[in-house]
């Protein structure tokens, strides 16, 4: 889909420059910033989506562990025109800039192509270019990795740092030689030596100048110090100097070189700076986006706009920076609801929710997250136009209603089914039956042409209008009438009262004067004005009722709901109490009887009675316990019980199972009984068949073994062992 650009005015009355300035102030690079300061919205559908898409992305990577690397460095389009010109010599820190600019691209790369679950758009962005391994190839063969030309950048280069260096140390060898001539002859100054054009001089007393060989360099302030060169060293400065001219000519030879070999890579150069440039703007849109709570909304095709706490991002931010509170709107705009009538008292925020409308859909369109509820969705609009403020242009000589005629021409001239028309202080200017006419017949033909739009009004005439048109509404902002300050909340559905005796009376206009000019008005246009700011109240009134007795009922189903779970956990406690009662009253009846029998048994110390009455008390719980059936499972109730078919077959198959567990069984006894036994003695280490604890015999005697598990000791049957390890 092809959009039309966006007028420039409608760009200005929007404040879209602030948002500019704004978004350049997040970028890292020049060229960065250049594209901040002249965004602008889309023409291309594809292209939008897709930078829309990035951005998202980009903002996602600061809520996780997988941060996007560092997109700064250092633009090359200078460098580049100079590469193309055959021969041409570029500075060192070009070709570092070159490489830097290539490091990015493919550290980029790698950590896109890792991550590109995360990220597919910004993954099929920087892989837009080529990555060209020879270009840090040719780099690095002849700048090290500390930016500097390397010794091996050529044999010659090579050869002729070898000779300075040599050079150097002679030149060092033969100034501490006169260093310490001059010392033992006591001609030198306390400070022995200094520094003077980068050369090591003698700091010699002014009265044995002559007595020193050399070039003066200079002297003291005072005179009494003459810098002098020692002669050998003079020598060999000239020699080193030599040396450091042919040094720079085999260097701008080598660096033209590296130029040659990096001319066929300036087309994928440029790819770089331009994927690069993008990234850092993106990354600016994000930051930009996170500082006001952005992000991106649902996108959708049948021309809806649902913007649920909407912020103006200008007004939210310097509000952020004052931590003042800002107050979010929402509007919706569809094909059923094609324009908006915004009427109210002034400074009750009309004119900001109007602008907050066009910004944002603004912002979208260029590109930009906007601070909406997650839960919004908004549409592409081919065109948006605006006349917001007072617009009189002294250089033409038009006064402001002349200038609002002739935007509303353009307007004619451009409104169609594609367009979004935001206008403020609609039909203003001139008389105001004759101008709310007139603009009555301009809101009829941009209704008739599908148009949506968002205007604001305070004429009685668009108000009626926009009731009776089937696709219209009216909207109003909120007053409180007690207290007349505004409230800044947008209501939909009914129009808004202008306050305007209300307001009047509230900034100490005489009620005499107020008075007088309610005479003065048509009686039927006061009352139709004080219905409004009745029905206003009312409904405000209403809304304050319906929140109340919401939050009440809330209150009271959370309430019910606390009662109903502490009395099921109360009836579980009692449920757990009485079991746990009668089980200890159980006991105690037990208790009493075990205690009777002890008793008994005390007195005339017979066993056969006591073993007699203990068995009948067992046997007696144990009935009891027999005629209680297990509990099933409710589970187990529910589901149907099996055919008998398939209960005897599976009854069947069970049974061989058996059967062949029990040969198995018999087997391996028949094999263990097979193996020789072996002879236990005491000190051996051994355990109980199917035990784990292993303990030491310490005594046997008669087929029975005293095994000490080191807390106790216990007498086993000798067959029921198991050797682990013999006695050493």
């Amino acid at each position: 889909m092809q959009m039309k650009a966006i007028p420039k005015k409608t760009l200005e009355d929007l404040e879209f420059p602030q948002i500019r300035k704004r978004l350049a102030a997040y970028c890292h690079t020049g060229p960065a910033r250049e594209m901040a300061l002249t965004i602008a919205p889309f023409r291309s559908e594809e292209e939008l989506l897709a930078s829309l898409q990035r951005a998202s992305e980009y903002l996602s990577s600061f809520q996780n562990e997988n941060r996007i690397p560092g997109s700064s460095f250092e633009p090359i389009d200078e460098a580049l025109d100079l590469l193309r010109i055959e021969n041409s010599l570029l500075p060192l820190e070009d070709f570092r800039n070159m490489a830097a600019l290539t490091s990015q691209i493919r550290l980029h790369q790698k950590f896109f192509e890792k991550f590109r679950e995360y990220y597919p758009q910004l993954n099929e962005w920087v892989f837009q270019a080529t990555y060209r391994e020879e270009i840090p190839q040719h780099i690095g063969q002849v700048i090290d990795k500390f930016g500097e030309i390397r010794d091996d950048a050529s044999e010659l280069l090579h050869s002729i740092r070898r000779q300075m260096n040599a050079i150097k140390a002679q030149m060092g060898q033969s100034f501490n030689a006169a260093l310490a001539r001059a010392v033992k002859a006591e001609y030198l100054d306390e400070i022995r030596e200094s520094v003077v054009d980068n050369r090591r001089v003698l700091a010699v007393k002014a009265m044995h100048r002559r007595k020193v060989k050399g070039q003066v360099l200079g002297t003291s302030k005072t005179g009494s110090i003459v810098y002098i060169e020692p002669e050998a060293s003079v020598r060999h400065s000239r020699e080193l100097q030599l040396l450091e001219l042919e040094e720079q000519e085999e260097i701008r030879r080598i660096l033209k070189a590296l130029g040659a070999a990096l001319r066929p890579f300036i087309r994928e150069m440029t790819a770089y700076q331009e994927v690069m440039t993008e990234m850092d703007l993106t990354a600016a849109k994000a930051a930009f986006a996170r500082s006001m709570n952005a992000l991106l909304p649902e996108i959708n095709t049948n021309k809806t706009l649902f913007l649920r706490d909407a912020y103006h991002p200008l007004l939210l931010l310097t509000n952020t920076e004052k931590r003042e509170k800002t107050w979010p709107q929402t509007i919706s705009l569809s094909p059923e609801n094609r324009i908006i009538v915004i009427s109210g008292p002034n400074a009750g925020g009309k004119s900001i929710t109007l602008k907050t409308i066009g910004l944002l859909q603004v912002m979208l369109q260029s590109g930009l997250l906007i601070p909406v509820h997650e839960k919004s969705t908004c549409c592409l609009f081919g065109s948006v136009l605006t006349d917001i403020g007072d617009n009189q242009s002294i250089e033409n000589h038009l006064s402001t209603y002349s200038y609002r005629l002739k935007n509303m021409n353009r307007f004619l001239r451009k409104c169609d089914a594609d367009t979004l028309f935001l206008i403020d202080e609609f039909g203003t200017g001139s008389d105001p039956e004759l101008g709310g006419a007139l603009a009555e017949v301009f809101l009829e033909t941009f209704y008739e042409r599908e148009s949506f739009g968002v205007i604001t009004t305070h004429y009685a005439n668009l108000k009626a209008l926009a009731g009776e048109l089937p696709h219209a509404t009216n909207a109003n902002m909120l007053f409180d009438s007690r207290t007349l300050e505004p409230t800044f909340q947008l209501e939909m559905g009914q129009p808004g009262s202008s306050f305007t005796f209300e307001v009047a009376q509230k900034n100490g206009i005489p009620y005499s004067l107020i008075n007088r000019a309610k005479k003065k008005v048509s009686r039927g246009k006061v009352r139709f004005d004080e219905s409004i700011a009745k029905l206003q109240k009312e409904r405000t009134r209403m809304a304050q009722t319906g929140n109340r007795l919401q939050e009440e009922e809330t209150r009271a189903r959370e309430e019910t709901q606390k009662m109903e779970t502490l009395n099921a956990k109360l009836r579980d406690k009692l449920s757990n109490y009485q079991e746990l009662y009668d089980y200890n009253q159980r006991m105690i009846h037990l208790g009493t009887r075990v205690d009777k029998i002890a008793s008994q048994y005390f007195r005339d110390k017979k066993k056969r009675p006591l073993i007699s009455e203990l068995l009948r008390l067992v046997e007696t719980e144990n009935s009891k316990r027999k005629t209680k059936p297990p509990k099933a499972s409710k589970k187990a109730a529910a589901e149907p019980k099996p055919p008998e078919s398939v209960a005897k077959e599976v009854a069947k198959e069970v049974a061989a199972i058996r059967k062949e567990k029990a040969k198995a069984r018999k087997k391996a006894e028949q094999k263990e009984k097979s193996k020789p036994r072996p002879v236990l003695k005491v000190g051996d280490r051994v355990r109980l068949a199917d035990s784990k604890s292993v303990g030491s015999i310490d005594q046997i005697e008669k087929n029975k073994a005293i095994v000490n598990y080191g807390i106790f000791t216990t007498q086993v049957s000798l067959d029921q062992l198991e050797l682990v390890e013999a006695r050493k």
